[in-house]
């Protein structure tokens, strides 16, 4: 169909043309039989010519889709031009990939650059946040048991930048390995601890003995992520962690999410409701939760109410994919 609709200029023209030559023809007398082989003749060589130039078409249409997916590595392939039109706009494309070719090389570059800085960062941070936490051990009062709470959270948003930072990377640390789940969840909840006694909430959680396919440090910074939020959104009350061989959940008696933001609650970016009044959450940390768990074959689902929220975490064996 492409290509009857780039011949009708020239099928339009030769109508004309023929349709001229015959009304000259017959006012000039020549006999009718003469117009019909002159015209069965035009036809023959016209079928041929259209055949011979539809296969070259078919060819070089053939070339062009399959360079679609090829053009991003090489333009050298393109089909040969027929006339100086086609050798100009080949040479654009030509022209044009090289172009993007260094962009892209010089965006590759910016951000490994500007990964290897934030890196680096995240890592020279620790030695003054190490620091004030041992300045701050040495003493016992509210002001310093504040100051120690603060700075575990500068500590976890530390640590979010370098999971960031680690999920985008091409490379990946992960260790996987049957991992003991109450190991994991007493560590996770031993940095909290202090808040939990700070605002007066309970925690319910009974060893379960359980092993688990997983990387612990991204599964431990899962779990603290996911108690960092209900420590955050729960006034009163407490937090329930229950868990088997095939999941875990953590429940709070908090004030919830709206039914409307649980659709994108996982979305790079998202706050929500709770999120825009409270004005200090980000939106990155849950996007991490779910990109760790998609790594580690774990799924996350997360249900909410009035009631308080329940977050679960498959433990099935996991199908790492390392790609993502």
């Amino acid at each position: 169909m492409s290509y009857i609709r780039s011949k009708l200029g020239t099928v339009a023209a030769f109508a004309v043309f023929a349709g001229v030559f015959a009304a000259v023809a017959l006012l000039c007398g020549v006999p009718l039989f003469v117009l019909w082989y002159a015209g069965a003749v035009c036809l023959a060589f016209g079928a041929v010519f259209i055949t011979v130039d539809y296969l070259r078409f078919r060819k070089k249409r053939a070339v062009l889709d399959r360079l679609m997916d090829e053009i991003t590595d090489c333009a050298d392939n393109l089909p040969a031009p027929a006339n100086d039109i086609e050798r100009g706009y080949a040479a654009l494309c030509v022209r044009l990939h090289e172009e993007l070719s260094a962009l892209r090389v010089q965006e590759s570059r910016r951000i490994s650059d500007m990964c290897d800085y934030y890196t680096m960062w995240a890592h020279q941070i620790k030695t003054p946040i190490a620091a004030m936490h041992l300045l701050l051990d040495g003493e016992d009062t509210a002001q310093s048991r504040e100051l120690s709470e603060e700075l575990m959270r500068i500590e976890q948003y530390t640590q979010m930048v370098l999971c960031y930072m680690r999920l985008e990377s091409p490379q990946s640390d992960l260790v996987i390995r049957p991992q003991s789940l109450d190991a994991m969840i007493r560590r996770a909840v031993r940095r909290f601890s202090a808040q939990f006694i700070r605002k007066k909430l309970t925690l319910t959680y009974e060893p379960t003995e359980a092993s688990v396919l997983t990387d612990e440090k991204w599964f431990v910074f899962v779990v603290e992520q996911l108690l960092s939020n209900a420590l955050k959104y729960t006034p009163q009350g407490g937090i329930t962690i229950t868990a088997d061989a095939e999941s875990l959940r953590i429940a709070d008696t908090g004030i919830g999410i709206a039914p409307e933001d649980l659709p994108r609650i996982f979305d790079k970016g998202y706050t929500g409701c709770n999120g825009r009044t409270d004005m200090k959450a980000s939106g990155i940390g849950l996007y991490l939760c779910r990109r760790i768990c998609t790594t580690l074959g774990h799924n996350i689902t997360i249900e909410s109410g009035s009631d308080g929220t329940t977050v679960t975490l498959g433990l099935t064996c996991p199908k790492v994919d390392f790609a993502d």
